[in-house]
């Protein structure tokens, strides 16, 4: 129900420009906007919840409703939690292929993006506010046109899109209107993989790694671990079998990249080398399987020793396992290299056993890069005078050198519908309230072809309108229901049977079972693809998504801006990547700004800070993409510098660096990356596992009783513990954002990060270990260690720091004073102080998002990680209504849920067989610092490496 808002007292005329009035107007905008946004209430259509459902819907009881996440085009099952009607969590599905039961950072975040009060919230015609009606009759006259000119003039563009409803939508358009046409622009689409298979096969298609059959795993450039469209589950199905509790370490991978992955530092042998370097050494791999035409000697040599051995050792292990390799290529390599690797693949007989090729997920398989260039030629020839926009932003993200916000100008009729009034929608003539996508009817499909339909878990909060409803009102005129719209194109396909049950078994599941892809039986042209040209220019820029932010849709997420990104840990901005001698020839260090311009090529300059790593790749700049936005929102405007403006659709990325002279402080969360000969992240490789598998704990110390002034409590009840297992963490910080979203912790922003105030509860260190000239990346997850003997307890004076009857160490909040002793004497440090009122401020999460199970804590009070003690209540009074005791897994702390690779284990240390003593009961399981006798409840496995001696040795 929606409550007539309290009309204020207007201030007089000589207090009107008064601070204080701004700041109650603000204020009184700010609570109008969201009374009404909060009571938004349920769908007006009916919505199934997952597995099974309620009569009622009873207070406190959280639903769960299965739906997708849609994320470049593809989906990735959700289970969406809703509290009273508002969704404020959200868990990966276990039946969906794509997610298996996790999900990744951008997932966990979307449920803050759907309360941003920065959304855009109503219909605008130019600058003024305008109304859906009016919009309508402004599409009168262009229909007319349409009508009369067989759609002469009209343009769709849209990013990637994998849904099924949208793209059968946009082909009865076309038919309608057989002279218009469908552009589609997404900046992180993957141009060179749609070409590679071209060039390679003949036709398009895509490509599914099977992990889990390979032996050996080369990567060329390439994170399929990371925000992939079926990143979790490779990540999962390469890690199967390097587990502690399964610790066979059957596979081997090797990582040639010039920037920081997270598949590099999972590597057991990694090599960092320029684009070019890279793009050599397969070339010479092909020669040396006999693929590649002519001798040795028609590519320019390796760089030096170590890449000369490493591309001697690859051809060798590969030739040694045919139809048991994979090799799969991404980032910066060229088509014409990424074909070769298509070709090798088939050569060494991995087609169909390690690589599966599909048909395109995509509704509209073509080169982006090139559908976007011709859209903007045709509007300078006069060809386009309608354009419609379904949630794209190319004046931000389109390369510059198209012109595309010029060409826009000139355009009589533009049309923009999106989730924020963002740069696009400013220069557009009209932009249109998209809905968020737990807000509407809709379907996509995964990276491997399934097909989920998308169902709402709350009414729009601002009467936006879908993609599928705005199209249906191109095309007949008339306005439809996106729900109507999805159930009529899914009743067409079904054939035969109930489609209630079908319709009712697809919302309640996630999926529409049996919609994978078939595979495709592919074989190779006769020609080899053409070399592409090796001589790489002195210094390159490569472009990636951010980790945090991605290609720019996130920036106002402040979740995400404040999120430690998995190398630099730098919160709030990006920074210019380079390796040590690049740095040096340039005569910077890390913070110093560069000023960034295309050599000989159109004058556009950047000035970006320098983050100097020494894994990344000599001759080349990494610049992450996302940020430097103007029409992002109040989070995200102005924040970082923008990448995008030194793109290119066609020619070289070849840059030109100078020194500025300036410098920047980042704010980062961790400022020292060296473990200083301490065992923090312990670590063996595979043989010496093998003569030793207790190298990672002391077994003479776990069997000397601990000496304490305390007597030993016995927990007869339950007995909680946690372990996580290093070999499995990927450093994604999914479970940084997942505990966030669950236990309402605050953003504190970057001056308070810079001061160390960051307040995650679970922290994700990083640490460089080996050779300096080439060191690897270990992460190690660090939650409150729940210690049984706790130091953080002994110094509280006022007992607010205390041992609950089941083993944690709790907090109780309303009896801290703010001293700070338990922080102090955490030798974990992970107690996190309010210093400020960080909750329900301007960059904080509005009010409808937080979880009502936990405490929003104020301003003085020390909080940690208390493992999800919120769940375990849940959980036990659950248990105790059914008169039985807790099973295993049916507690599951948020960071445990949300993890890709099943890292972490949580359970009763009390049951035998549960999970997490199972892990426990690893040779390689150890705790951290046991030194100091604080008997954490966490433990960690200790990690194991498989490198390939024959590389090591160089």
């Amino acid at each position: 129900m929606r409550h007539r808002p309290v009309i204020p007292i207007v201030p007089t005329s000589d207090e009107a420009e008064s601070p204080e009035r701004r700041a109650f107007l603000k204020i009184m905008a700010a609570s109008i906007a969201m009374a009404g946004a909060s009571c938004s209430g349920p769908p007006q259509e009916v919505i199934v919840p997952y597995v099974r459902m309620p009569e009622t819907m009873m207070p406190g009881k959280p639903l769960y409703y299965a739906t997708a996440f849609i994320h470049g085009g593809y989906a990735q099952g959700v289970l969406v939690e809703s509290e009273m009607g508002r969704p404020t969590k959200v868990e990966g599905n276990p039946a969906h292929p794509a997610s298996l039961g996790a999900t990744g950072v951008f997932a966990q975040a979307s449920v803050l993006q759907l309360w941003d009060p920065d959304r855009s919230q109503t219909v605008q015609r130019g600058d003024a506010l305008s109304t859906w009606e009016a919009f309508k009759a402004a599409l009168l006259p262009q229909r007319a046109d349409w009508d009369a000119s067989g759609g002469a003039g009209l343009r769709i563009l849209t990013g990637t899109t994998t849904s099924p409803t949208l793209a059968d939508q946009i082909a009865g358009l076309l038919t309608r209107y057989p002279k218009a046409r469908w552009h589609c622009h997404d900046p992180l689409h993957d141009d060179a993989g749609f070409e590679a298979s071209q060039l390679a096969f003949g036709e398009a298609a895509d490509m599914l790694y099977r992990f889990d059959r390979a032996a050996i795993i080369v990567s060329v450039d390439a994170d399929p671990f990371a925000d992939w469209p079926g990143g979790i589950r490779y990540a999962r199905e390469f890690l199967r079998n390097r587990r502690s509790d399964s610790p066979q370490f059957d596979k081997r991978l090797y990582a040639l990249d010039a920037s920081p992955q997270l598949l590099g530092a999972l590597a057991d042998n990694r090599l960092s080398m320029p684009p070019h370097e890279i793009e050599r050494t397969v070339w010479r791999i092909a020669s040396r399987l006999g693929m590649a035409s002519g001798d040795l000697s028609a590519i320019p040599p390796a760089s030096d020793q170590r890449a000369a051995r490493w591309e001697e050792v690859l051809a060798k292990r590969l030739a040694a396992h045919r139809r048991q390799s994979l090799i799969v290529a991404g980032g910066s390599v060229s088509p014409r290299t990424r074909a070769l690797v298509h070709r090798l693949n088939e050569h060494l007989g991995n087609l169909g056993e390690t690589i599966v090729p599909i048909a395109p997920v995509e509704a509209q398989p073509q080169n982006h890069g090139e559908s976007i260039a011709t859209l903007v030629e045709d509007i300078h020839s006069g060809a386009v005078t309608s354009l419609v926009m379904l949630e794209v932003n190319p004046v931000y993200d389109a390369p510059p050198d198209i012109g595309f916000e010029h060409a826009l100008s000139k355009l009589p009729f533009s049309a923009h519908l999106g989730l924020y009034r963002d740069e696009t929608a400013l220069a557009a003539k009209w932009h249109v309230p998209a809905t968020h996508g737990y807000e509407q009817w809709s379907d996509s499909r995964a990276f491997d072809g399934t097909a989920s339909i998308v169902q709402p878990v709350i009414a729009p909060l601002y009467h936006g309108h879908s993609a599928h409803e705005l199209l249906a009102l191109l095309t007949d005129g008339e306005e439809q229901a996106g729900y109507a719209l999805v159930r009529r194109y899914w009743q067409g396909k079904q054939q035969g049977g109930n489609f209630e049950s079908f319709w009712q078994q697809g919302l309640r599941q996630g999926l529409i079972a049996g919609s994978a892809s078939s595979a495709l039986a592919l074989s190779g042209l006769p020609e080899l693809p053409p070399r592409p040209d090796f001589n790489g220019p002195a210094l390159r820029a490569l472009f990636v998504a951010d980790p945090s932010v991605g290609g720019g849709e996130f920036a106002n997420n402040s979740w995400l801006q404040e999120l430690p990104r998995p190398f630099s840990t730098m919160t709030w901005e990006n920074a210019a990547l380079l390796g040590e001698h690049t740095a040096q020839g340039l005569g910077v260090r890390s913070g110093d700004v560069l000023r960034l311009s295309l050599d000989h090529g159109p004058e556009r300059v950047v000035e970006a800070p320098a983050w100097v790593w020494p894994g990344h790749a000599e001759g080349a700049i990494t610049l992450p993409l996302g940020y430097g936005r103007w029409g992002a929102g109040r989070v995200g405007n102005g924040v970082g510098f923008d990448a995008y403006r030194l793109r290119v659709l066609r020619g070289s990325h070849a840059l030109k660096a100078e020194k500025t002279g300036r410098q920047v402080a980042f704010a980062t969360t961790q400022n020292h990356q060296q473990m200083e000969g301490r065992e923090i992240v312990r670590m063996a490789a595979l043989d010496e596992f093998r003569r030793n598998p207790h190298f990672a704990n002391d077994e003479p110390r776990k069997r000397t009783p601990v000496m304490s002034l305390y007597p030993q409590w016995q927990y007869r009840d339950y007995k909680w513990g946690m372990a996580i297992d290093l070999n499995a963490c990927i450093g994604c910080r999914a479970c940084t954002i997942a505990c966030q979203a669950e236990n309402n912790i605050p953003v504190v922003g970057k001056e308070e990060v810079a001061r160390g105030r960051e307040m995650h509860w679970i922290r994700v260190d990083r640490y460089d270990v080996g050779p300096a000239s080439h060191p690897r990346s270990a992460f190690q997850p660090v939650p409150c260690m729940h210690c049984e003997t706790a130091p953080c307890e002994e110094v509280c004076p006022v007992g607010a720091a205390v041992h609950d009857s089941e083993g944690l160490n709790v907090q109780v909040y309303n009896r801290c004073v703010g001293t700070r002793f338990c922080s102090n004497n955490c030798p974990y440090k992970v107690r996190r102080f309010n210093f400020l009122q960080y909750a329900n401020t301007a960059i904080d999460r509005p009010r409808p998002a937080f979880n009502p199970e936990v405490t929003v804590r104020s301003r003085g009070v020390m909080e940690k990680c208390t493992y999800c003690l919120q769940r375990i209540t849940r959980g036990r009074i659950e248990a105790e209504k059914l008169g039985r005791r807790l099973r295993d897994g049916e507690v599951v702390t948020a960071c445990q849920a949300v993890c890709p690779t099943e890292a972490i284990a949580f359970g009763d240390l009390n049951d035998p067989m549960s999970k997490v003593n199972r892990a426990k009961a690893s040779p390689l399981d150890y705790a951290l610092l046991a030194e100091l006798n604080t008997r954490p409840r966490t433990t960690y496995a200790a990690l194991v490496l498989n490198p390939d001696d024959d590389l090591e040795q160089v």
